[in-house]
This record gives structure tokens, C-alpha cells and sequence, in this order.
């Protein structure tokens, strides 16, 4: 169960374990003209802390996860029981199974351009505490994303033993820092209230719905809870959100909302708590913050390299194929199941499309 849970940690909390650098910094930017305030910041922040409830914890963890098939999760599971429902409707079947193949497609699509921009982004980052690098970020994004798909060869299941400790010390930065800063602001632990989020809408007026747009993304990946439940398990899964990912996030988003309240200006810098916390002379913190910036965004393009290749070898075989992989639900496919499953999904296809 640890072993699994700390895997999860490493693969299905990449995208959503580094949206705090970039979701705070988003809703108060300068196009929706919100106001760095005291009543603004307890809105947002109690948008964000009910957006993880509802979304993520009630939707994904408590619902959702338990719509498997055969421990399996993802779009193509979900087409497999749509299908069951449906019946004997050729009609109905079709009907799903286009929606799933265009949802596998958007997928597809989005894993193409997500791992080159998420590293790009980290690399970039560096320059805000190392300017000399400048010169080096596409060498550096080069190289990590050739080592990301070298690595991918070797399963989910050792990638996620491998960068399981990496994510851990990237949320435990993200707590710590966050700590740090509620300490200094400890009221903004007040915006755990709905009714500041109520408020926000009321006193905003259409300018709260258009931020409501950036404060979706502290929710970005929540989807991989589901997707990549067959690699380990629902309940490690939930171990990891419950017991150490959520309330590394929550920390630190309200340590983000304490640092704002204190020093309004921060909003304008990308990595603003980082720089906090360096100013404040938390060296340990800064080297954490910063070393696993380019980790924990590198390994936020991992999952969907990951997802990318579970879909086409265990989805599309199962799907399509009836490809079975014995002890599939826990563990991740040999080398000769997954080639073996590559090649009849590509004939598969190539006999369709002749």
C-alpha cells in the first residue's frame, strides 16, 4: 500500500501538484483587473479551497473513481460501460464509441504539446534565480524530455518508484513555504468560509465569473486520479490525496494568499513565494522550491506521456482487441505485452483504414 501510494505521488500528482505556481498569479493578472484586496484574496482562496472539495475529493476521488472496469479507468473504460448500458443498440454502441475515439483523439492532441511547454516553462524559471542559464534552457529542455520518453520505456511502475520521493519533496516544499507564510498572515485561514467565495461573486460582479476561468486550474490534471487508476490501485490513490498531497496544496495556496496580503506587489513575480521565502533567508526552502520546479514541471509532462501510451496498450487493446494482461491492475505491462499490444492496435487501424 505505501510503495503504490508513493507511486501515485509520482505520477498522478505531477499536473496537479504544480498548479500553484501559476493559478494565484493568473486570477489576479491584470486583464480580469482584480484588485490585490483583503475581501479578493479570501475570495479567491476560498474559490480554490471549494474547487478541491467538489471537483477533485467529492467528484474524482468519491465518485468517479468507482466507475472502473475491471480496475481500469479513462475514457475508454467509461466506453466499455456506456456500451454495457446501452444494450444491443448498434446504433447507441457506434454513438459511444466515436465520442470515446474523438475524447482518445483531444487526448492524443494535448499529450503532443503538454510535455514540451511544461518543461520549457520550468527551464525558463531557473532564469528568475540564475540568469546565466538563460543561454542553456533549450539545451536543458531538449535533454529532459529526451531523458522523459528514454525513461518511459521502463513502465509506470518503476518511473513511479523512481520520481515518487522527487514529487514528495516537491509538496513538502510547497508545505513548508506555505507554512511560513500563514504564520505571518494567519487570518487568511479565515477564507476556508464559503461565504467569502459568495461574497466575491456579489461585490465583483462579471469580472468574478472571468476569474472563476483561472481558478479552474488548481484543479489541472485532476482527471489522472481516474485515468491512472489501473497502475495503482483506488485506494493507494486516495491515500496520497487525503493523507499528503491536499493539504500540501492547501498550505500552500493559503501561504500564497498570506504572502499577497502582505506584500500586494508579489503577484507581479512568477515565482513569488520562492523569492519569499529566499528573502526571509529560508536557503533550505529555496533550493527546494527551485531544484524542484524544473522536477516536479518535468514530471508534470510525464503523466501524459504515461497516459499516452496506457491508452493506445491497455485501453484501445481492451477495448478493441480484447488484449488481456493477467495481474494488469496493480502492476505495469512487460516489455513483450506491451509491444505485442502496440503492434494489433496499428494493424488493427491499418486494416480499417485500407
Amino acid at each position: 500500500m505505501r510503495t503504490l501510494a508513493l507511486g501515485a505521488i509520482g505520477v498522478v500528482f505531477g499536473d496537479i501538484g504544480t498548479s500553484p505556481l501559476y493559478t494565484l498569479q493568473e486570477v489576479f493578472s491584470e486583464k480580469y483587473g482584480l484588485h490585490v484586496a483583503q475581501a479578493s484574496v479570501f475570495g479567491v482562496l476560498s474559490l480554490v479551497f471549494w474547487a478541491l472539495m467538489l471537483v477533485v475529493t467529492l467528484k474524482y476521488v468519491m465518485f468517479v473513481m468507482r466507475a472502473d472496469n475491471k480496475g481500469e479507468g479513462g475514457i475508454m473504460a467509461l466506453m466499455t460501460l456506456a456500451q454495457r448500458a446501452a444494450g444491443k443498440s448498434v446504433r447507441a454502441r457506434r454513438a459511444i464509441m466515436l465520442m470515446a475515439l474523438l475524447g482518445a483523439a483531444l487526448f492524443f492532441g494535448d499529450g503532443v504539446i503538454t510535455p514540451s511547454i511544461s518543461v520549457l516553462s520550468a527551464v525558463e524559471g531557473l532564469q528568475v534565480a540564475a540568469p546565466a542559464l538563460s543561454h542553456y534552457v533549450v539545451p536543458i529542455t531538449v535533454a529532459i524530455l529526451l531523458g522523459l520518453f528514454w525513461l518511459q520505456r521502463h513502465g509506470t511502475a518503476r518511473i513511479g518508484v523512481l520520481f515518487g520521493p522527487i514529487m514528495v519533496l516537491w509538496f513538502l516544499a510547497l508545505a513548508v513555504i506555505g507554512v511560513h507564510n500563514i504564520i505571518k498572515a494567519p487570518g487568511v485561514l479565515w477564507a476556508l468560509n464559503p461565504y467569502h467565495a459568495v461574497q466575491f461573486f456579489m461585490s465583483h460582479g462579471a469580472a468574478s465569473f472571468l476569474a472563476l476561468g483561472s481558478v479552474v486550474l488548481c484543479v489541472t490534471g485532476a482527471e489522472a486520479l481516474y485515468t491512472d487508476m489501473g497502475h495503482f490501485g483506488r485506494y493507494p490513490i486516495r491515500a496520497a490525496w487525503f493523507g499528503f498531497v491536499m493539504p500540501a496544496l492547501l498550505l500552500n495556496y493559503y501561504g500564497q494568499g498570506g504572502l499577497l496580503l502582505n506584500h500586494p506587489e508579489a503577484v507581479a513575480v512568477l515565482t513569488a513565494w520562492v523569492l519569499e521565502a529566499a528573502r526571509d533567508g529560508m536557503s533550505v526552502a529555496e533550493i527546494m522550491a527551485a531544484g524542484c520546479e524544473v522536477l516536479g514541471l518535468r514530471y508534470r509532462s510525464d503523466p501524459m506521456v504515461g497516459r499516452r501510451f496506457s491508452t493506445l496498450t491497455r485501453e484501445l487493446g481492451d477495448a478493441f482487441l480484447r488484449v488481456e494482461f493477467p495481474g494488469r491492475q496493480h502492476a505495469t505491462l512487460t516489455e513483450h505485452r506491451q509491444q505485442e499490444a502496440v503492434d494489433r492496435v496499428l494493424a488493427f487501424f491499418d486494416a480499417r483504414l485500407r
